[in-house]
């Protein structure tokens, strides 16, 4: 049996989100689940190793994948890529018409979706789990897991020189946006802290954003710089079982906080500026939220009172 899935939020912290129902679905019908995904999900880096993802797709409605997918000729496009896989079931994760006919005209036979037009009722873990439960009966509490082989992580850790006697930490200190980004000098206290009471390595998680790059290099000019190790030239594929042979992880809302959780590795989440759900939907997951704030949301703009002896006291609770 071939069955897509399909989940058209952006990003790799919805993709990762929405893995325990995929997961549940592929236990129900004792199959591998292929993937219909945004490109800029980048799943292919991450879920290529996890055995209930079969084929992962891509929906390339981007200029610079030459809007393949827009459009009514987009539409034709995709119709055509479904129709090559030969799909039996299409399991589709949003309301919307143009999936729907989609599905129908690639010629899958058993098409299940969400009510039709009805997008802005869609919380992005009750949705699903209702959608399951009425379609599937199934119910579905578990974490994201993301996969991978022990051997890859042991190359890794030999070939960057990973100290698995020594406690490593990993930084997620970058952020897709500004407001998510906490400054360095709270994670340099944080640093500071930790290491008057352990001996620690530190990985540094980040893109190629010019602020993101500030942030980074001025961790790594400080006096603990010898103690970090920056992950920002590597893909994703790379850095994984990287993430994977780390004691905890301390995370802006950043797709490695996402990553980090569903490797199963515990990990802090620093809630500036986003709903906290996207930093608590995981047992593998600590949120901090602003000194000041009951809970966090767009437009919290917090990013300058996450207490930093709130993230040690945390570190501390986790690592003790």
């Amino acid at each position: 049996m071939k069955i897509l899935a399909v989940q058209n939020r952006m990003g790799i912290g919805d993709t990762i989100i929405f893995l325990p129902f995929i997961k549940a679905l592929s236990k129900k019908f004792n199959s591998p689940i292929s993937l219909l995904a945004k490109k800029n999900s980048k799943a292919d880096q991450y879920l290529y190793q996890t055995s209930y993802i079969d084929e992962i797709l891509f929906l390339e409605r981007e200029k610079e994948n030459n809007n393949k997918h827009n459009g009514l000729l987009g539409s034709l496009n995709l119709i055509r890529d479904i129709k090559k896989h030969n799909f039996d079931k299409i399991i589709i994760f949003n309301s919307s018409l143009r999936f729907n006919l989609i599905a129908k005209l690639s010629g899958i036979k058993e098409v299940f979706q969400y009510p039709l037009f009805q997008k802005n009722k869609q919380h992005i873990i009750e949705a699903p789990k209702k959608f399951i439960k009425e379609k599937f009966h199934l119910d579905v509490n578990e974490d994201p897991e993301v996969q991978i082989d022990n051997i890859l992580i042991s190359k890794s850790i030999k070939k960057f020189q990973i100290n698995k006697n020594e406690t490593n930490i990993l930084l997620g200190i970058g952020g897709s946006g500004p407001s998510k980004r906490i400054p360095a000098n709270t994670f340099l206290i944080v640093i500071e802290k930790i290491l008057k009471i352990k001996k620690c390595n530190f990985l540094l998680a980040t893109g190629k954003d010019k602020e993101e790059q500030i942030i980074l290099n001025e961790i790594l000019n400080s006096k603990f710089g010898n103690l970090c190790k920056p992950l920002d030239n590597l893909p994703i594929k790379e850095i994984l079982p990287l993430i994977k042979s780390c004691n905890l992880s301390i995370c802006n809302d950043t797709s490695f906080s996402h990553l980090s959780a569903a490797l199963g590795v515990k990990t802090i989440t620093l809630m500036a500026d986003t709903p906290l759900i996207y930093g608590s939907y995981s047992s593998k997951m600590f949120p901090i939220i602003p000194d000041g704030e009951q809970t966090v949301s767009h437009n919290t703009l917090g990013k300058e009172k996450i207490n930093p002896l709130k993230i040690f006291n945390k570190v501390i609770e986790i690592i003790n």
